[in-house]
């Protein structure tokens, strides 16, 4: 499982060091093979290549006669590019899908226990200033699988 946010730096080649914590994991998991995809909030999703394989089964299987269905198949998968950890625990990024997710030398990589969601710095920061300044959201407008939710 993957938790928690780390900073960590993009080198001019495109390189992102993997945090110590997660490398043994991933080298008994996966062997160091990734998949890196889009996101819609234009970040980037990492996932282990099992789970990877799961989630893209589970797109494949949907519907695609339903066109955000097929887009969504198109972008996630047609977009998915295969990645190795380095013996120094480095990824290389795509220039392609670095442009998309605007990422610059300052990036944050945030665990969401079965893949990694990578920001740029900034863009992370603006999004959580915006969440916590927007205040509590009204029990109406939250979706019904949150209504019963409590911590």
């Amino acid at each position: 499982m993957f938790r928690g946010a780390n900073q960590l730096t993009i080198d001019a080649k495109g390189r992102m060091v993997m945090p110590t914590r997660y490398r043994e994991r991933l080298q008994e998991s996966c062997a160091g093979k990734l998949v890196v995809t889009v996101d819609k909030q234009h970040c980037l999703m990492i996932y282990p290549e099992p789970a990877w394989e799961e989630i893209e089964r589970k797109i494949m299987r949907l519907p695609n006669a339903n066109p955000h269905i097929r887009l969504m198949q198109q972008v996630m998968v047609g977009r998915a590019a295969e990645l190795e950890l380095d013996s120094h625990g480095r990824l290389l990024l795509p220039l392609d899908l670095r442009e998309f997710a605007q990422l610059t030398r300052d990036a944050v990589l945030v665990g969401q226990l079965t893949r990694f969601d990578l920001w740029d710095q900034a863009r992370w920061k603006d999004i959580n200033a915006a969440w916590f300044a927007s205040g509590p959201t009204p029990a109406s407008e939250l979706p019904d699988e949150l209504k019963s939710f409590s911590y």
